[in-house]
Protein backbone atom coordinates (compact mmCIF):
# COMPACT_ATOMS: atom_id res chain seq x y z
CA UNK A 1 0.00 0.00 0.00
CA UNK A 2 1.44 3.35 -1.06
CA UNK A 3 0.90 6.66 0.73
CA UNK A 4 -0.17 9.22 -1.89
CA UNK A 5 -0.74 12.95 -1.42
CA UNK A 6 -3.05 14.75 -3.80
CA UNK A 7 -2.52 18.50 -3.85
CA UNK A 8 -5.28 21.04 -4.45
CA UNK A 9 -4.03 24.49 -5.41
CA UNK A 10 -5.99 27.71 -4.94
CA UNK A 11 -5.24 30.36 -7.56
CA UNK A 12 -6.49 33.51 -5.87
CA UNK A 13 -6.84 37.24 -6.30
CA UNK A 14 -8.76 39.39 -3.82
CA UNK A 15 -10.52 36.33 -2.39
CA UNK A 16 -10.54 36.29 1.41
CA UNK A 17 -13.32 34.33 3.06
CA UNK A 18 -13.79 31.20 0.99
CA UNK A 19 -10.09 30.17 0.85
CA UNK A 20 -9.83 30.44 4.65
CA UNK A 21 -12.93 28.29 5.04
CA UNK A 22 -11.91 25.82 2.33
CA UNK A 23 -8.50 25.22 3.92
CA UNK A 24 -9.86 24.86 7.44
CA UNK A 25 -12.69 22.51 6.45
CA UNK A 26 -10.31 20.20 4.58
CA UNK A 27 -7.95 20.28 7.58
CA UNK A 28 -10.77 19.34 9.96
CA UNK A 29 -12.09 16.67 7.60
CA UNK A 30 -8.55 15.22 7.33
CA UNK A 31 -9.55 12.67 4.70
CA UNK A 32 -7.44 9.53 4.33
CA UNK A 33 -9.02 7.50 1.58
CA UNK A 34 -8.45 3.86 0.72
CA UNK A 35 -8.36 3.90 -3.08
CA UNK A 36 -7.21 0.96 -5.17
CA UNK A 37 -5.07 -0.33 -2.34
CA UNK A 38 -3.41 3.02 -1.64
CA UNK A 39 -3.85 5.50 1.18
CA UNK A 40 -4.69 8.89 -0.35
CA UNK A 41 -4.35 12.16 1.56
CA UNK A 42 -4.99 15.75 0.50
CA UNK A 43 -3.12 19.01 0.93
CA UNK A 44 -4.39 22.49 0.07
CA UNK A 45 -1.95 25.24 -0.93
CA UNK A 46 -2.27 28.75 -2.27
CA UNK A 47 -0.48 29.41 -5.55
CA UNK A 48 2.09 32.17 -5.76
CA UNK A 49 2.71 34.47 -8.74
CA UNK A 50 6.31 34.29 -9.91
CA UNK A 51 8.47 33.67 -12.99
CA UNK A 52 8.31 30.08 -14.22
CA UNK A 53 10.33 27.78 -16.44
CA UNK A 54 8.07 26.39 -19.16
CA UNK A 55 9.52 22.94 -18.43
CA UNK A 56 9.19 23.02 -14.66
CA UNK A 57 6.91 20.40 -13.18
CA UNK A 58 3.57 21.21 -11.55
CA UNK A 59 3.10 19.94 -7.99
CA UNK A 60 -0.70 20.16 -8.06
CA UNK A 61 -3.30 17.63 -9.15
CA UNK A 62 -6.20 20.11 -9.21
CA UNK A 63 -6.31 23.90 -9.21
CA UNK A 64 -9.36 25.98 -8.36
CA UNK A 65 -8.74 29.08 -10.41
CA UNK A 66 -9.97 32.60 -9.70
CA UNK A 67 -7.51 34.47 -11.93
CA UNK A 68 -7.61 32.97 -15.43
CA UNK A 69 -10.37 35.30 -16.60
CA UNK A 70 -8.28 38.43 -16.01
CA UNK A 71 -4.69 37.78 -14.82
CA UNK A 72 -2.56 36.67 -17.75
CA UNK A 73 0.54 35.39 -15.91
CA UNK A 74 -1.46 32.87 -13.89
CA UNK A 75 -3.53 31.96 -16.94
CA UNK A 76 -0.44 31.07 -18.94
CA UNK A 77 1.04 29.08 -16.04
CA UNK A 78 -2.19 27.10 -15.75
CA UNK A 79 -2.32 26.44 -19.51
CA UNK A 80 1.33 25.34 -19.43
CA UNK A 81 0.61 22.98 -16.55
CA UNK A 82 -2.40 21.43 -18.30
CA UNK A 83 -0.34 20.81 -21.43
CA UNK A 84 2.92 19.72 -19.82
CA UNK A 85 1.80 18.09 -16.58
CA UNK A 86 -1.82 16.97 -16.94
CA UNK A 87 -3.15 19.46 -14.38
CA UNK A 88 -6.91 19.51 -13.88
CA UNK A 89 -8.32 23.01 -13.36
CA UNK A 90 -11.67 24.67 -12.68
CA UNK A 91 -12.39 25.83 -15.52
CA UNK A 92 -10.99 25.00 -18.97
CA UNK A 93 -8.69 28.04 -19.38
CA UNK A 94 -8.85 28.15 -23.19
CA UNK A 95 -12.63 28.17 -23.04
CA UNK A 96 -12.66 30.94 -20.43
CA UNK A 97 -10.27 32.96 -22.58
CA UNK A 98 -12.11 32.57 -25.88
CA UNK A 99 -15.81 32.06 -25.13
CA UNK A 100 -17.29 35.50 -24.66
CA UNK A 101 -20.98 35.99 -23.97
CA UNK A 102 -21.65 36.37 -27.69
CA UNK A 103 -20.18 32.93 -28.39
CA UNK A 104 -22.18 31.37 -25.59
CA UNK A 105 -25.42 32.90 -26.91
CA UNK A 106 -24.74 31.57 -30.40
CA UNK A 107 -23.91 28.07 -29.16
CA UNK A 108 -27.02 27.73 -27.02
CA UNK A 109 -29.23 29.19 -29.75
CA UNK A 110 -27.86 26.49 -32.01
CA UNK A 111 -28.85 23.90 -29.41
CA UNK A 112 -32.36 25.35 -29.35
CA UNK A 113 -32.40 27.18 -26.01
CA UNK A 114 -34.77 30.09 -25.60
CA UNK A 115 -32.25 32.94 -25.65
CA UNK A 116 -34.09 36.25 -26.24
CA UNK A 117 -33.59 38.13 -29.53
CA UNK A 118 -30.01 39.45 -29.45
CA UNK A 119 -27.89 41.60 -31.78
CA UNK A 120 -24.25 42.65 -31.55
CA UNK A 121 -23.34 46.20 -32.58
CA UNK A 122 -19.92 47.81 -33.22
CA UNK A 123 -18.60 50.16 -30.55
CA UNK A 124 -19.45 53.84 -30.55
CA UNK A 125 -15.78 54.80 -30.15
CA UNK A 126 -12.43 53.18 -30.90
CA UNK A 127 -8.94 53.22 -29.47
CA UNK A 128 -6.66 54.86 -32.09
CA UNK A 129 -4.51 52.56 -34.22
CA UNK A 130 -2.64 52.84 -37.50
CA UNK A 131 -5.08 50.70 -39.48
CA UNK A 132 -8.31 51.84 -37.86
CA UNK A 133 -9.28 54.73 -40.15
CA UNK A 134 -8.75 52.94 -43.50
CA UNK A 135 -10.54 49.86 -42.17
CA UNK A 136 -13.59 51.81 -41.03
CA UNK A 137 -13.64 54.00 -44.15
CA UNK A 138 -13.60 50.97 -46.43
CA UNK A 139 -15.77 48.50 -44.58
CA UNK A 140 -17.74 49.94 -41.67
CA UNK A 141 -21.39 50.22 -42.61
CA UNK A 142 -23.36 53.13 -41.20
CA UNK A 143 -26.39 52.13 -39.17
CA UNK A 144 -29.14 53.66 -37.08
CA UNK A 145 -29.03 52.12 -33.63
CA UNK A 146 -32.67 53.08 -33.08
CA UNK A 147 -33.69 51.00 -36.11
CA UNK A 148 -31.68 48.05 -34.82
CA UNK A 149 -33.52 48.48 -31.54
CA UNK A 150 -36.84 48.24 -33.39
CA UNK A 151 -35.74 44.93 -34.91
CA UNK A 152 -34.66 43.59 -31.53
CA UNK A 153 -37.83 44.83 -29.84
CA UNK A 154 -38.31 47.38 -27.05
CA UNK A 155 -37.79 47.42 -24.18
CA UNK A 156 -34.30 45.99 -24.44
CA UNK A 157 -31.05 45.79 -22.55
CA UNK A 158 -27.76 47.04 -23.90
CA UNK A 159 -24.90 45.18 -22.29
CA UNK A 160 -21.25 44.39 -23.05
CA UNK A 161 -20.55 41.31 -25.13
CA UNK A 162 -18.04 40.29 -22.44
CA UNK A 163 -17.36 40.89 -18.78
CA UNK A 164 -19.82 40.58 -15.93
CA UNK A 165 -21.13 42.01 -12.64
CA UNK A 166 -23.74 44.06 -14.55
CA UNK A 167 -21.06 46.57 -15.52
CA UNK A 168 -22.12 48.71 -18.49
CA UNK A 169 -25.68 47.35 -18.57
CA UNK A 170 -28.53 49.75 -19.35
CA UNK A 171 -32.23 49.39 -20.15
CA UNK A 172 -33.84 51.25 -23.05
CA UNK A 173 -37.59 51.52 -23.46
CA UNK A 174 -37.42 53.34 -26.78
CA UNK A 175 -35.07 54.58 -29.51
CA UNK A 176 -34.26 57.83 -27.73
CA UNK A 177 -33.08 56.04 -24.58
CA UNK A 178 -31.11 53.54 -26.65
CA UNK A 179 -29.31 56.30 -28.57
CA UNK A 180 -28.49 58.05 -25.32
CA UNK A 181 -27.06 54.87 -23.80
CA UNK A 182 -25.09 54.05 -26.95
CA UNK A 183 -23.56 57.54 -27.02
CA UNK A 184 -22.24 56.90 -23.52
CA UNK A 185 -20.97 53.35 -24.14
CA UNK A 186 -17.48 54.37 -25.29
CA UNK A 187 -15.28 51.64 -26.74
CA UNK A 188 -17.30 48.70 -25.47
CA UNK A 189 -18.68 46.21 -28.00
CA UNK A 190 -22.32 45.82 -27.03
CA UNK A 191 -25.19 43.42 -27.28
CA UNK A 192 -28.77 44.56 -27.65
CA UNK A 193 -31.05 41.96 -26.10
CA UNK A 194 -34.82 42.03 -25.94
CA UNK A 195 -36.11 42.30 -22.40
CA UNK A 196 -38.15 39.41 -21.04
CA UNK A 197 -41.06 41.44 -19.70
CA UNK A 198 -43.55 40.31 -17.08
CA UNK A 199 -41.41 37.44 -15.81
CA UNK A 200 -42.44 35.90 -12.51
CA UNK A 201 -39.12 34.39 -11.43
CA UNK A 202 -35.43 35.26 -11.87
CA UNK A 203 -33.09 32.40 -10.94
CA UNK A 204 -29.35 32.02 -10.77
CA UNK A 205 -28.32 28.37 -11.07
CA UNK A 206 -24.87 27.65 -9.61
CA UNK A 207 -23.20 24.56 -11.04
CA UNK A 208 -20.13 22.90 -9.51
CA UNK A 209 -19.37 19.78 -11.50
CA UNK A 210 -22.66 17.85 -11.55
CA UNK A 211 -23.94 19.67 -8.44
CA UNK A 212 -26.57 22.38 -8.83
CA UNK A 213 -28.16 25.01 -6.61
CA UNK A 214 -31.14 27.04 -7.80
CA UNK A 215 -31.38 30.45 -6.15
CA UNK A 216 -33.92 33.22 -6.61
CA UNK A 217 -31.99 36.29 -7.71
CA UNK A 218 -32.82 39.99 -7.64
CA UNK A 219 -30.38 42.13 -9.67
CA UNK A 220 -32.08 45.34 -8.48
CA UNK A 221 -31.14 44.71 -4.85
CA UNK A 222 -27.80 45.77 -3.35
CA UNK A 223 -25.02 43.28 -4.08
CA UNK A 224 -25.19 41.77 -0.60
CA UNK A 225 -28.91 41.02 -0.99
CA UNK A 226 -29.25 39.74 -4.56
CA UNK A 227 -29.16 36.05 -3.66
CA UNK A 228 -32.43 35.46 -1.86
CA UNK A 229 -33.24 32.95 0.88
CA UNK A 230 -36.30 31.25 -0.55
CA UNK A 231 -37.24 27.59 -0.45
CA UNK A 232 -38.98 25.35 -2.99
CA UNK A 233 -39.07 28.12 -5.60
CA UNK A 234 -39.56 25.63 -8.45
CA UNK A 235 -41.24 22.25 -8.69
CA UNK A 236 -39.40 19.01 -9.46
CA UNK A 237 -40.13 19.19 -13.17
CA UNK A 238 -38.72 22.70 -13.51
CA UNK A 239 -35.74 21.84 -11.31
CA UNK A 240 -34.88 19.04 -13.72
CA UNK A 241 -35.10 21.42 -16.68
CA UNK A 242 -32.91 24.03 -14.96
CA UNK A 243 -30.37 21.34 -14.12
CA UNK A 244 -30.28 20.11 -17.70
CA UNK A 245 -29.87 23.62 -19.12
CA UNK A 246 -27.16 24.67 -16.65
CA UNK A 247 -25.11 21.48 -16.81
CA UNK A 248 -25.41 21.43 -20.61
CA UNK A 249 -23.90 24.91 -20.78
CA UNK A 250 -21.13 23.96 -18.37
CA UNK A 251 -20.26 20.67 -20.07
CA UNK A 252 -20.42 22.24 -23.53
CA UNK A 253 -17.80 24.85 -22.62
CA UNK A 254 -15.75 22.80 -20.15
CA UNK A 255 -16.74 24.90 -17.15
CA UNK A 256 -16.61 23.13 -13.79
CA UNK A 257 -17.88 26.14 -11.86
CA UNK A 258 -20.34 28.52 -13.51
CA UNK A 259 -23.64 30.26 -12.94
CA UNK A 260 -26.57 30.64 -15.29
CA UNK A 261 -29.24 33.36 -15.05
CA UNK A 262 -32.71 32.60 -16.36
CA UNK A 263 -36.07 34.34 -16.34
CA UNK A 264 -39.39 32.47 -16.18
CA UNK A 265 -42.37 33.81 -18.07
CA UNK A 266 -45.57 31.84 -18.58
CA UNK A 267 -43.81 28.64 -17.59
CA UNK A 268 -40.88 29.03 -20.03
CA UNK A 269 -37.30 29.72 -18.96
CA UNK A 270 -35.18 32.19 -20.93
CA UNK A 271 -31.39 32.04 -20.38
CA UNK A 272 -30.12 35.63 -20.42
CA UNK A 273 -26.62 35.47 -18.93
CA UNK A 274 -24.71 32.24 -18.58
CA UNK A 275 -21.06 32.83 -19.51
CA UNK A 276 -20.03 33.30 -15.88
CA UNK A 277 -17.16 30.87 -15.21
CA UNK A 278 -15.50 31.60 -11.86
CA UNK A 279 -18.61 33.28 -10.41
CA UNK A 280 -18.67 35.21 -7.17
CA UNK A 281 -17.76 32.98 -4.23
CA UNK A 282 -17.78 35.52 -1.40
CA UNK A 283 -19.85 35.32 1.76
CA UNK A 284 -20.84 38.96 1.31
CA UNK A 285 -22.74 37.97 -1.83
CA UNK A 286 -23.75 34.38 -1.13
CA UNK A 287 -24.37 34.57 2.66
CA UNK A 288 -26.89 31.74 3.32
CA UNK A 289 -25.73 29.88 0.20
CA UNK A 290 -22.02 30.25 1.00
CA UNK A 291 -21.62 26.90 2.85
CA UNK A 292 -23.21 25.01 -0.05
CA UNK A 293 -20.76 26.49 -2.55
CA UNK A 294 -17.85 25.61 -0.27
CA UNK A 295 -19.00 22.02 0.20
CA UNK A 296 -19.55 21.62 -3.52
CA UNK A 297 -16.08 22.94 -4.36
CA UNK A 298 -14.49 20.62 -1.81
CA UNK A 299 -16.37 17.56 -3.05
CA UNK A 300 -15.60 18.21 -6.71
CA UNK A 301 -11.95 19.11 -6.07
CA UNK A 302 -11.34 15.98 -4.00
CA UNK A 303 -13.10 13.76 -6.50
CA UNK A 304 -11.12 15.20 -9.42
CA UNK A 305 -7.83 14.88 -7.52
CA UNK A 306 -8.48 11.40 -6.14
CA UNK A 307 -9.74 9.99 -9.43
CA UNK A 308 -7.00 11.74 -11.43
CA UNK A 309 -9.66 13.25 -13.64
CA UNK A 310 -8.24 14.42 -16.96
CA UNK A 311 -8.87 17.70 -18.71
CA UNK A 312 -10.76 17.08 -21.94
CA UNK A 313 -8.25 17.93 -24.71
CA UNK A 314 -10.98 19.49 -26.85
CA UNK A 315 -14.54 20.54 -26.23
CA UNK A 316 -16.05 18.06 -28.75
CA UNK A 317 -19.46 19.53 -29.41
CA UNK A 318 -20.52 16.79 -31.85
CA UNK A 319 -22.69 14.77 -29.37
CA UNK A 320 -24.71 17.90 -28.56
CA UNK A 321 -25.05 18.79 -32.23
CA UNK A 322 -26.21 15.25 -32.99
CA UNK A 323 -29.07 15.69 -30.53
CA UNK A 324 -29.88 19.13 -31.94
CA UNK A 325 -30.18 17.63 -35.43
CA UNK A 326 -32.97 15.31 -34.27
CA UNK A 327 -35.32 18.30 -33.70
CA UNK A 328 -36.83 16.71 -30.60
CA UNK A 329 -39.49 18.47 -28.49
CA UNK A 330 -37.86 21.10 -26.32
CA UNK A 331 -37.84 19.41 -22.92
CA UNK A 332 -36.88 16.07 -24.40
CA UNK A 333 -34.01 17.75 -26.21
CA UNK A 334 -32.81 19.43 -23.00
CA UNK A 335 -33.04 16.08 -21.23
CA UNK A 336 -30.82 14.45 -23.84
CA UNK A 337 -28.28 17.25 -23.54
CA UNK A 338 -28.39 16.82 -19.77
CA UNK A 339 -27.53 13.14 -20.08
CA UNK A 340 -24.44 14.01 -22.11
CA UNK A 341 -23.45 16.60 -19.51
CA UNK A 342 -23.84 14.19 -16.59
CA UNK A 343 -21.81 11.56 -18.40
CA UNK A 344 -19.03 14.04 -19.13
CA UNK A 345 -18.98 15.04 -15.48
CA UNK A 346 -18.76 11.42 -14.26
CA UNK A 347 -21.86 12.13 -12.18
CA UNK A 348 -22.57 8.53 -11.17
CA UNK A 349 -18.96 7.88 -10.15
CA UNK A 350 -18.86 11.21 -8.32
CA UNK A 351 -21.98 10.36 -6.34
CA UNK A 352 -20.53 6.97 -5.35
CA UNK A 353 -17.25 8.63 -4.34
CA UNK A 354 -18.99 11.17 -2.10
CA UNK A 355 -21.14 8.50 -0.49
CA UNK A 356 -18.18 6.26 0.27
CA UNK A 357 -15.47 8.78 1.17
CA UNK A 358 -17.04 12.13 2.08
CA UNK A 359 -19.98 11.10 4.22
CA UNK A 360 -18.62 13.16 7.13
CA UNK A 361 -18.33 16.40 5.16
CA UNK A 362 -21.82 17.68 6.01
CA UNK A 363 -21.13 17.29 9.74
CA UNK A 364 -17.69 18.92 9.51
CA UNK A 365 -19.03 21.93 7.59
CA UNK A 366 -21.99 22.26 9.94
CA UNK A 367 -19.66 22.32 12.97
CA UNK A 368 -17.11 24.60 11.31
CA UNK A 369 -19.65 27.37 10.79
CA UNK A 370 -20.12 27.67 14.54
CA UNK A 371 -16.41 28.45 15.11
CA UNK A 372 -14.50 31.67 15.70
CA UNK A 373 -12.38 30.90 12.63
CA UNK A 374 -15.44 30.95 10.41
CA UNK A 375 -16.78 34.10 11.99
CA UNK A 376 -13.41 35.82 11.60
CA UNK A 377 -13.32 34.87 7.90
CA UNK A 378 -16.70 36.56 7.48
CA UNK A 379 -15.49 39.65 9.32
CA UNK A 380 -12.29 39.89 7.25
CA UNK A 381 -14.32 39.95 4.04
CA UNK A 382 -16.75 42.52 5.43
CA UNK A 383 -13.84 44.74 6.49
CA UNK A 384 -12.45 44.59 2.95
CA UNK A 385 -15.71 45.80 1.37
CA UNK A 386 -17.71 47.88 3.84
CA UNK A 387 -16.94 51.22 5.52
CA UNK A 388 -15.65 50.91 9.06
CA UNK A 389 -18.87 52.10 10.70
CA UNK A 390 -20.80 49.26 8.99
CA UNK A 391 -18.40 46.39 9.71
CA UNK A 392 -20.03 45.22 12.95
CA UNK A 393 -23.54 45.50 11.51
CA UNK A 394 -22.83 43.53 8.35
CA UNK A 395 -20.64 40.96 10.08
CA UNK A 396 -23.63 40.20 12.30
CA UNK A 397 -25.94 40.20 9.29
CA UNK A 398 -23.94 37.64 7.28
CA UNK A 399 -23.10 35.55 10.31
CA UNK A 400 -26.77 35.47 11.22
CA UNK A 401 -27.68 34.21 7.77
CA UNK A 402 -25.08 31.46 8.07
CA UNK A 403 -26.52 30.49 11.46
CA UNK A 404 -29.94 30.36 9.81
CA UNK A 405 -28.36 27.99 7.25
CA UNK A 406 -27.11 25.87 10.16
CA UNK A 407 -30.65 25.69 11.54
CA UNK A 408 -32.09 24.53 8.22
CA UNK A 409 -29.16 22.14 7.82
CA UNK A 410 -29.78 20.75 11.28
CA UNK A 411 -33.39 20.09 10.33
CA UNK A 412 -32.26 18.34 7.14
CA UNK A 413 -29.74 16.24 9.08
CA UNK A 414 -32.23 15.37 11.80
CA UNK A 415 -30.38 17.23 14.55
CA UNK A 416 -33.51 18.53 16.25
CA UNK A 417 -32.72 21.82 18.01
CA UNK A 418 -29.00 21.72 17.24
CA UNK A 419 -29.21 24.82 15.08
CA UNK A 420 -31.36 26.84 17.46
CA UNK A 421 -28.59 29.39 18.00
CA UNK A 422 -29.55 30.93 14.64
CA UNK A 423 -30.42 34.58 15.06
CA UNK A 424 -34.04 35.64 14.89
CA UNK A 425 -34.87 37.22 11.56
CA UNK A 426 -31.66 36.01 9.88
CA UNK A 427 -33.54 34.94 6.79
CA UNK A 428 -35.27 38.28 6.36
Amino acid sequence: MADITRRIGLSLGADICWPICFEEIVRKLDPKLDLNGDKVRFEVERLSIEPFDLKQSCRYDVVIDRLTHWYHTSREWIKKSVIMDGLYVFNNPWSVQSMEKCTSYCAMLHLGMKVPETWLVPPKEYEPSADLEPTLNRYAKLFDIGEIGEKVGYPLFMKPYDGGAWVGVSRAADAAKLREAYEESGTRVMHLQQSVENYDLFVRCIGVGPQLRIVRYDPDSPLHDRYKVDFDIVDEKDAELLRDITLTINAFFGWDFNSCEMLRREGEYYPIDFANPCPDSQVTSLHYHFPWVLKSKIRWAMFCAASERQMQPNLDWSPFYAVAAKELPYRERMREYGKIALERMDAARFEDFCGEHLADLDEVVYDFFSTDTARDAVRQKVQALFPEHEVDEFTEHFWGLIQFWRKTEADRMGKGDAGSEAKDGAGA
